[in-house]
């Protein structure tokens, strides 16, 4: 795997932004898969800043790989934080955001999710394909909305499943493992020294870690933008 560390969020979000930038450039139609998170949310306001005007934002369809079973306007909405922090302030286009519609019961925003993927996301080897995934981890190990006590879901012959929060209940959908590791690139980012043990433990494959959802995203695929507390233990 590819790991990568930066001093800070800002650096990070530089990397990210150039790679954005190269993508665009080089393919008609980028598919990329967003998570929610405080270092998405960093990323976001340098992009909508600092690449504004450097990235084709047209070219770009926006997908989640997981989000919560609430309104788009709910505070908690992964897809509304994305709209605070980057859309409203550069030139996306609203026929290239997909987003999870939260707000419906969760079995009719599971279909109406798999639906919309089904209808607008190429295939490889039968599968959905994104030019990327971006995902966050939990100081659990877990990814997308997927954590350690619900592993069938990562292992599901779906390519969208509803997981519920370990300790408050809520319903979330998810993108599953086969759609997950089917992408082109997968970026994992990972901020903060409450992250540093799971990330020693998943990269450097120590003790029980593939009882972490994070573990089985394919290392051939992913890099790891992390800052320097995340990875201090490495």
């Amino acid at each position: 795997m590819n790991i990568k560390t930066f001093n800070n969020k800002i650096a990070l979000s530089h990397y990210f932004g150039d790679f954005l930038k190269q993508l665009s450039l080089e393919k008609k139609g980028v598919n990329i898969a967003l998570s929610g998170g405080s270092t998405p949310k960093a990323i976001f306001g340098v992009l909508s800043h600092e690449y504004k005007n450097q990235i084709d934002w047209s070219n770009i369809n926006f997908y989640w790989g997981d989000e919560r079973c609430v309104a788009p306007t709910h505070h908690e909405s992964n897809f509304g934080m994305t709209r605070e922090h980057l859309f409203d302030h550069v030139g996306t286009k609203a026929d290239n955001i997909h987003r999870v519609k939260g707000e419906l019961k969760p079995e009719q925003a599971l279909e109406d999710y798999i639906n919309t993927i089904n209808e607008n996301v190429p295939l490889k080897n039968g599968l959905p394909y994104f030019d990327l995934m971006i995902l966050g981890m939990g100081d659990d190990g877990h990814t997308a909305s997927i954590f350690p006590y619900q592993m069938d879901l990562w292992n599901s012959q779906n390519i969208c499943e509803i997981a519920q929060h370990p300790a408050s209940g809520q319903n979330r959908l998810t993108l599953t493992g086969k759609v997950i590791n089917n992408s082109e690139n997968i970026f994992f980012l990972v901020t903060g020294a409450n992250k540093a043990e799971k990330v020693d433990e998943i990269i450097n494959q120590k003790g029980n870690y593939k009882n972490y959802p994070a573990a089985l995203v394919s290392p051939g695929k992913t890099t790891w933008l992390m800052d320097a507390d995340a990875s201090s233990k490495l």
